[in-house]
């Protein structure tokens, strides 16, 4: 089974790059987040005869997550991050995909640092250990995809001494993601490459894609029952350099075990 996670900075301006790069690379299950589009704007029928089924939460010009599974329905099981039901931000969204449970989640930015915009992150970062925490206690394969926005490491980052101040590296950002990891959780592109330098995020401006001058801020974490299934990982870089790209790539994980049929199509 193939697992894959895409910020796809806006799903209709960029259709044509993910339609190209789902025909290709032929996921399982995929999560995408920045969809920039309101609910009804989603391209349901474009993602249907791909061969995906989809459920999503638009939300206009900003956030906006989805999750696309090939040749079934996900089954959705939340559509927002539990507590704090002021937060209409669309963030977060989960569901059922063969037998495993997928958040698909948008972390907020924070910036500028420090702030209101951190202090809300802070927050959203804890909810999300309150939930990953409930996850864990049933005992369910479970994967936590998405953009965090948070570079975990020095190694995560190409000039980590540029960003301390940002509230993708604030310290307190990382410390929270690193007990967010301590519940239980894997770290799956970490762990199946514990010493290569890889990045997920290129900016747009100072030929940082060329200079290869990056982050990881996106990630795939897994549960005890699905960490051991790890046997792959990889980043699409190649998606980043086409015309028009997101200034993300594709980020994946290759689980060994059962995977659905992947020629069963969704009509």
């Amino acid at each position: 089974m193939r697992i894959a996670t895409f910020n796809i900075n806006g799903v209709n301006g960029r259709l044509a790059n993910l339609l190209e790069w789902l025909g290709v690379t032929t996921p399982d299950i995929v999560c995408l987040q920045e969809l920039k589009a309101t609910q009804e704007a989603f391209p349901e029928e474009a993602i249907r005869d791909a061969g995906y089924g989809a459920i999503w939460q638009g939300q206009k010009s900003w956030n906006g997550v989805a999750i696309l599974a090939r040749g079934v329905e996900p089954i959705e099981t939340r559509s927002a991050l539990p507590g704090d039901p002021e937060d209409r931000q669309s963030r977060y969204i989960e569901a059922a995909v063969n037998g495993v449970i997928v958040g698909c989640l948008y972390l907020p930015n924070g910036n500028p640092a420090p702030g209101a915009k951190l202090d809300y992150k802070l927050r959203w970062i804890e909810r999300l250990r309150d939930h990953a925490k409930d996850l864990l206690d049933a005992g369910v394969p479970v994967v936590l995809a998405g953009d965090f926005n948070v570079m975990p490491t020095e190694q995560d980052v190409y000039a980590p001494e540029r960003w301390v101040d940002d509230a993708l590296f604030r310290p307190e950002v990382r410390e929270a993601f690193r007990k967010l990891l301590a519940q239980g959780w894997t770290d799956a592109v970490r762990k199946l490459h514990p010493d290569d330098r890889i990045y997920t995020f290129w900016k747009y401006y100072r030929n940082a894609f060329a200079r290869d001058a990056g982050l990881r801020i996106d990630h795939l974490l897994l549960s005890p029952e699905l960490a051991n299934r790890a046997v792959a990982a990889g980043v699409d870089r190649s998606v980043r350099g086409r015309e028009h790209a997101s200034d993300h790539a594709p980020v994946w994980i290759e689980l060994s075990g059962p995977h659905p049929q992947r020629q069963r199509r969704t009509d």
